[in-house]
């Protein structure tokens, strides 16, 4: 065999071996990084399940280390990941139940009041009822939600359920009761109309005050008879039809003859509030020159402001007329120069002064004095209140508010400007043309 044959068969010798030996180290290298590829398939796996038991509320789950590298770093970062939901989720279920809490909490004290609350949309559809609203609507809660709030009361003429404020209600089922109901506009983010309506039982109320209302007048009815039968003796005396009296008689009788006089007027205001509230006074309109009719109220009142030095000062260029009740009016402006002199100042001017505005005519009484604080000015036209005890004088608080009422009877208005300690001014508003109502609240 020659030497060039036996090489080349030495050649293919070494090629077949290290062929083999490629073949060799691929089949382990490929035993070995499929081993590695099995094992990061599984953890991947395990991985995927934990997450999914993670994304479906179980977050007790945790995932195990294994030798792969970085592999302890992944099971660390997902491990705080899934500790930091879980604390998430107890302070979630925590907050939960203080608000179930709270909720329960806010649900029994709205329900244990006295007063019933109902939440409507725009188109008034009861949308929540507490359980008072349902038995004073005598429909059990849930078929209460969806109807309408108008089938259930009945409003004033001419009044939105959206401005209700301290108005009078009354309901379908049971017109023997009455409430009172106030409105409030629900503001929310998704500027939806939503209205809040609080309905106050008052019947009781009403009942009591009725009972009142009905006892003052029987008693300032049955006072007045002996206090005009004690005015006309009194005049009796004064024009001697018992004898001759003294200077210093005469001068004790006109004081009797005043006093009298001035209870006689609170016994009437009285009366005439009364009157005014069950409807039976009526308006007797006629045409009043003020000039002449201001003159003779400022001649009556003399005597009284001539005791504090208060004068009464008037002046009118031109007449002006207007459309009213005589007895009405007057007792308006003698109630106001009243109150001038009472809480004006002693030796201060009073000023009555007669004006016009567009489609009214006004009346003005100014006095310099003790003013009314703002807190109070818009309380003072309402029933029974009054300044008097403050100032230690003698009121019944009903005089302004029956002033007020009868202005706007007239179809007009009463209003009062004023800075404390310096000047009250009170307007009467008078409609210049006629006004086609002749009872007191049409």
């Amino acid at each position: 065999m020659s030497v060039e044959v036996l090489n080349n068969t030495l050649l293919i010798h070494l090629m077949n071996i290290f062929v083999l030996f490629i073949l060799i180290t691929l089949f382990i290298t490929v035993r070995v990084h499929g081993k590695r590829w099995m094992r990061l398939n599984d953890y991947l796996g395990t991985i995927t399940k934990t997450i999914n038991s993670v994304r479906y509320g179980d977050l007790t789950k945790k995932i195990e280390k294994t030798e792969l590298p970085d592999s302890a770093q992944l099971a660390d970062s997902l491990n705080r990941m899934i500790e930091t939901l879980y604390d998430r989720e107890k302070m979630v279920a925590e907050y939960q139940n203080e608000l179930h809490r709270q909720n329960k909490l806010l649900e029994a004290v709205i329900n244990s009041l006295s007063d019933g609350l109902v939440i409507v949309d725009e188109n008034y559809k009861i949308l929540r009822a507490t359980p008072r609203i349902s038995k004073w609507f005598n429909v059990e809660g849930n078929m209460l939600l969806g109807t309408s709030l108008p089938d259930y009361v009945v409003l004033p003429k001419n009044t939105e359920i959206c401005n209700l404020s301290e108005t009078d209600i009354i309901l379908q089922n049971d017109k023997s009761l009455n409430f009172v109901a106030n409105s409030i506009e629900l503001k929310l983010e998704d500027k939806k109309k939503r209205f809040v309506i609080l309905l106050r039982n008052v019947t009781d109320q009403k009942e009591l005050e009725n009972l009142k209302e009905d006892f003052v007048a029987t008693l300032t009815h049955d006072l007045k008879v002996p206090i005009i039968a004690e005015t006309n003796m009194l005049e009796l005396f004064l024009n001697q039809s018992f004898g001759k009296v003294s200077e210093k008689q005469e001068i004790a009788l006109k004081n009797m003859q005043a006093s009298n006089k001035e209870l006689l007027d609170l016994v009437q205001i009285v009366l005439d509030t009364y009157k005014y509230r069950s409807q039976t006074i009526r308006l007797y309109r006629e045409n009043i020159m003020l000039k002449g009719f201001i003159e003779e109220i400022i001649k009556e009142m003399h005597p009284i402001s001539d005791k504090t030095k208060n004068e009464l000062r008037f002046n009118l260029p031109r007449d002006i007329r207007v459309l009213a009740d005589r007895i009405q009016l007057k007792r308006v402006i003698k109630n106001l120069i009243q109150n001038a002199i009472s809480y004006g100042e002693p030796n201060s001017p009073i000023e009555i002064t007669i004006g016009e505005i567009p489609k009214y005519i006004v009346i003005k009484v100014k006095d310099y004095g003790k003013g009314i604080p703002q807190s109070e000015v818009n309380k003072i036209f309402n029933k029974y209140y009054s300044a008097a005890k403050k100032f230690r004088k003698i009121g019944t608080g009903l005089g302004l508010y029956l002033s007020f009422q009868i202005a706007k009877a007239h179809g007009g208005d009463l209003t009062v400007e004023s800075t404390e300690g310096e000047y009250t001014e009170f307007c009467i508003k008078l409609p210049a043309s006629a006004n086609e109502s002749l009872y007191y609240g049409e």
